[in-house]
C-alpha cells in the first residue's frame, strides 16, 4: 500500500493531488483515518457475496427477533465486523486459486489471495444494512397486534421495500455537499474505520505495550465475560436507582429517584447495552454535541419536567409523571379499539362517550420540543451553514472545485456512481408507492398523492438534517411534522398517518444512512459503484428477512405485544411498537386538530414551533456580538433541544449512563491523553459492541429461550414501584396508594 505522500513518476498528474490542505480539517479524521490507497486491492470477491450475505441475513433475523421484546437488543455491524475476519482468513488459505473462464471478460477466481480491507469493508456494509432496524415493520405491527385489522404479506413487504430504497435516490443529489467536503465527516464512521485499522494493519508496538488488535481482544474477552452479570445474573446492574432505595414506598423519591419511570436523579446503568441502546457508542460523540445534550436533559428532566408536574399542568398529577402510554381523564388507560369503526376510522359517538385522549405531561412536551427541533434545525443550518452550503452548491458545478484530501484520492482512482443510477431508483420506487396506495388503498389508507408530498418533505429535509448528523453524530427526526401534516390533510386515517410519516422519516433517515455508507468508503477508499451496488443489494436482503422474520413472529407467538394477555413476565411486550402505536392514534386516528389544534388540549404546545426558531437566531447574534467568547459558538441549539427526542422509549437511566462516558472519553481522555485516545478510543467502543452482543445471543439461546431464569433480589427490577402512579387526589389505579 503506497502512502500519498510519496513522489510519483508524473508530477504534472500529482499537482493537483499535493498541495497545502493535505490535513484534514477535523483533527479526529487525522488522527484515524489514513491516507493511503492501494486500487490493486481485491474488493468484489466470493469471500465478499458470501460472508456479506450471510452477515446480513443472520443481523437482519437477531435484529428483528429480539426487537418486539421488552428489552429490545439491536446487534451492532461491529459484531459481525469481528466475527468475519478469521472466517475471511480461513477461506484465502482454503478456497482454491484456480482462475475459471481464464482469458475472457468473465474470468474470475474464489481465491484472489490474502483477505483484504477492502472485502471486510464491504461485507461490514452488509451487515450494516442487517443491523439498522426496517422501521415499516412498527407498521405490521401496529396493524396486525395493536389494531387487530388485516394488512397482507404482500403490501406489507412492498411498503418495506419502498421505504427502506426510496431515500438512495435523492442521495446522489447532496454527495458533493455531505460526502465530499472534509468538514462533513460524520463521527461515526471513524469506529470503523479505527476497528478496520486494528484488524488489518500490523502495528509497531512498544516494549510493554498493547497494540490495537490485542486491545481489542482484551476488551472484546472482558465485555463478552462482564455481561452475563447484567444480562442474566445481577440484571439490577442495568439500572441501578439507588434513590429507591431510601424509600421504596414514596411515591415522590421513586419519581426522583427512578432511571426508568421517573426522573433519574443518580441513577446509573453499569452496562453497555444501557449505555449506548438508544444514543448510539458515548466514544463516537464529539464533546460539544456531548455538552449541548448534556445541557438538553438536564433542562427537560431536571427543570421542566418537574416544574410542569408539581405546578399541575395539563392535569399532569393525574397522570405518570414519565410515561409514553395514553389516558384517559381519570388516570387509567386508554382503551383505543373502542374508538374504531367499521371502516378503520374514528368512530365520533364512542370518542364522545369515552372522552379525549390524554398524555402524560412529560410526553406532552417531548412533542412540544420535536416542534422546536424542527425549526430550530432549519434555521441554525441556514444561518451558521447556509454560506457554506451555498458555496458548496456553487463550487459544485465547478470542475476544479476545493475537496477534502480523502475525496481527491478518490476522484483520481475510481469512477462516480452516475446521477441516473440514483435518478431511476426514485422513479421505480415512486411509481410502485402510487401502485400500492391505489392498488392497496383499503389497507394502507395513504392516498396517491400523499406519496408525493412525503418525498418533496424529505427532499428539502435531507440537506439541512445532513449538516447536523455530519458534523454532531446526532440526528432530528422528522417523524412529528410528517405526522402533524398529514393528520391536517388526511385525518381520522391512522394507517396513511403511519405510512406518510414512514416515507416521509425513513426515506431521509436511509438517504442519510447511504451517504456515511458514501463517507466510510471514502475514508476506506471503497470504489463508489462498489459501495452503491453493496448498500442496495444488502438493504433489498435485509428487508426481506426481516419481514419475513416479523411476519412469523406475529403467528408462532401468542398474543405478542398484549400485556393484558401475556402471562406475568413475558419478553414479548414490544415498548418500541407500542409507542410508535400510541402516536398513530395520536396524529391519526385522534388527529392533531383534537390534540394540538382548536379542539386539542395541547394546543399551546404549537409555541414551540416558533421557539425553536428564534432559538437559533439568538445564538447566532451572541457570536457576532461577542467573537471572543468561542463557547458561543458551540451552542448547537437542534442537538441540545432534540436531545430526549428518544425519550420514551429511552429513560433517564440511559442518558445519565450515557453522558458519563462521553465526557470521560469525549473530554477527559481526548484533551489530556490525545495518544491513548488516538489509539484505542475507537477500538474500545467496537469491542464493548461485539462482546456484549456476542453474550447477549448466547445468553439467549442457551438459556432465556428455555425460560430458564434465575429469581432473587438482584433480578427484581430496580425497586422502584410506585414511581408511575399518579399523586392527583382520587385517581385510582391498580397497585397505587389513593390520595
Amino acid at each position: 500500500m503506497r502512502d500519498i505522500t510519496e513522489p510519483r513518476l508524473d508530477p504534472e498528474l500529482e499537482s493537483d493531488l499535493y498541495d497545502d490542505d493535505e490535513i484534514s480539517v477535523v483533527p479526529q479524521v487525522e488522527l484515524t483515518v489514513p491516507k493511503t490507497d492501494d486500487p490493486t486491492e481485491p474488493t468484489v470477491t466470493f469471500r465478499m457475496w458470501v460472508l456479506g450475505l450471510t452477515a446480513c441475513m443472520l443481523l437482519s433475523f437477531l435484529n428483528q427477533f429480539f426487537w418486539y421484546r421488552t428489552n429490545p437488543l439491536t446487534i451492532s455491524a461491529i459484531s459481525a465486523q469481528i466475527a468475519v475476519v478469521p472466517i475471511g482468513h480461513l477461506m484465502a488459505r482454503v478456497l482454491p486459486t484456480r482462475r475459471f473462464f481464464e482469458g475472457t471478460r468473465w474470468s474470475f477466481t474464489l481465491n484472489p489471495g490474502p483477505f483484504s480491507t477492502k472485502e471486510h469493508v464491504l461485507i461490514t456494509v452488509f451487515a450494516n444494512s442487517g443491523s439498522g432496524s426496517v422501521y415499516a415493520s412498527h407498521i405490521l405491527s401496529a396493524v396486525k397486534l395493536f389494531y387487530k385489522r388485516r394488512l397482507d404479506f404482500l403490501p406489507a413487504l412492498l411498503v418495506m421495500i419502498t421505504t427502506q430504497v426510496l431515500g438512495f435516490g435523492w442521495a446522489g443529489l447532496y454527495r458533493k455537499h455531505l460526502v465530499e467536503p472534509g468538514e462533513m465527516w460524520w463521527p461515526t464512521n471513524l469506529v470503523q474505520v479505527s476497528l478496520f485499522r486494528a484488524l488489518h494493519e500490523k502495528e509497531k508496538t512498544l516494549k510493554g505495550g498493547v497494540s490495537r488488535n490485542q486491545f481489542f481482544v482484551i476488551t472484546l474477552i472482558t465485555s463478552f465475560a462482564y455481561y452475563v452479570l447484567p444480562g442474566y445474573l445481577f440484571s439490577v446492574l442495568t439500572t441501578v436507582s439507588w434513590l429507591c432505595w431510601i424509600s421504596p414506598k414514596s411515591i415522590l423519591v421513586n419519581q426522583l429517584g427512578s432511571g426508568s419511570a421517573g426522573l433519574g436523579i443518580g441513577a446509573i446503568g453499569i452496562d453497555w447495552s444501557t449505555i449506548a441502546s438508544y444514543l448510539g457508542s458515548p466514544f463516537a460523540s464529539p464533546f460539544f454535541a456531548t455538552a449541548n445534550i448534556a445541557v438538553g436533559y438536564f433542562l427537560v428532566m431536571y427543570v421542566i419536567t418537574p416544574l410542569c408536574y408539581y405546578l399541575d399542568f395539563f392535569n399532569a398529577k393525574t397522570f405518570p409523571i414519565y410515561s409514553g402510554k395514553l389516558f384517559v381523564a381519570s388516570g387509567q388507560e386508554y382503551n383505543v379499539t373502542s374508538i374504531i369503526n367499521a371502516d378503520f376510522r374514528l368512530d365520533h359517538k364512542a370518542y364522545a362517550e369515552t372522552g379525549p385522549v390524554h398524555m402524560s405531561t412529560f410526553f406532552a412536551f417531548t412533542y412540544g420540543l420535536g416542534f422546536a427541533t424542527l425549526t430550530a434545525s432549519v434555521v441554525h443550518v441556514l444561518l451558521f451553514n447556509g454560506k457554506d452550503l451555498w458555496a458548496q452548491s456553487k463550487g459544485a458545478l465547478r470542475k476544479n472545485h476545493k475537496m477534502d484530501i480523502h475525496t481527491k484520492i478518490m476522484k483520481r482512482n475510481y469512477k462516480e456512481v452516475p446521477l441516473w443510477w440514483f435518478l431511476s431508483i426514485f422513479v421505480v420506487n415512486l411509481a410502485v408507492i402510487i401502485f400500492i396506495c391505489i392498488y392497496y388503498n383499503t389497507q394502507i389508507q395513504l392516498p396517491w398523492w400523499g406519496a408525493f408530498l412525503a418525498c418533496v418533505i424529505a427532499i428539502f429535509f435531507t440537506p439541512l438534517i445532513g449538516v447536523i448528523m455530519a458534523t454532531t453524530n446526532q440526528t432530528p427526526g422528522l417523524n412529528i411534522i410528517t405526522e402533524y401534516i398529514i393528520g391536517y390533510a388526511y385525518p381520522e386515517r391512522p394507517v396513511a398517518n403511519i405510512c406518510f410519516k414512514t416515507y416521509g422519516y425513513i426515506s431521509m433517515s436511509q438517504s442519510l444512512t447511504f451517504l456515511a455508507d458514501l463517507k466510510l468508503g471514502t475514508y476506506m477508499k471503497i470504489p463508489p459503484r462498489t459501495m452503491f451496488m453493496a448498500q442496495v443489494v444488502g438493504t433489498l436482503v435485509a428487508v426481506f428477512v426481516y419481514a419475513l422474520t416479523a411476519w412469523w413472529l406475529i403467528a408462532e407467538i401468542p398474543n405478542l405485544c398484549d400485556t393484558s394477555l401475556l402471562p406475568p413476565g413475558s419478553h414479548w411486550t414490544c415498548p418500541t411498537d407500542r409507542v410508535f402505536f400510541d402516536a398513530s392514534v395520536i396524529w391519526g386516528l385522534v388527529g392533531p386538530r383534537r390534540m394540538f389544534g382548536d379542539l386539542g388540549e395541547y394546543a399551546n404546545i404549537n409555541w414551540f414551533f416558533l421557539g425553536g426558531a428564534i432559538a437559533p437566531v439568538l445564538v447566532y447574534m451572541a457570536t457576532r456580538m461577542f467573537p471572543n467568547k468561542k463557547w458561543i459558538s458551540s451552542i448547537h441549539i437542534p442537538v441540545l433541544i432534540g436531545a430526549t427526542a428518544m425519550m420514551p422509549p429511552a429513560s433517564s437511566v440511559n442518558f445519565t449512563s450515557w453522558l458519563i462516558m462521553a465526557f470521560v472519553f469525549g473530554h477527559v481522555v481526548f484533551k489530556y491523553r490525545r495518544s491513548w485516545w488516538q489509539r484505542y478510543n475507537y477500538v474500545l467502543s467496537g469491542g464493548m459492541d461485539a462482546g456484549t452482543g456476542f453474550m447477549t445471543v448466547l445468553l439467549f439461546l442457551a438459556l432465556q429461550r428455555s425460560e430458564i431464569a434465575l429469581n432473587w433480589w438482584g433480578n427484581a427490577g430496580e425497586g422502584c414501584p410506585v414511581a408511575k402512579c399518579p399523586t392527583a387526589k382520587g385517581v385510582i389505579v391498580d397497585g397505587c396508594p389513593v390520595f
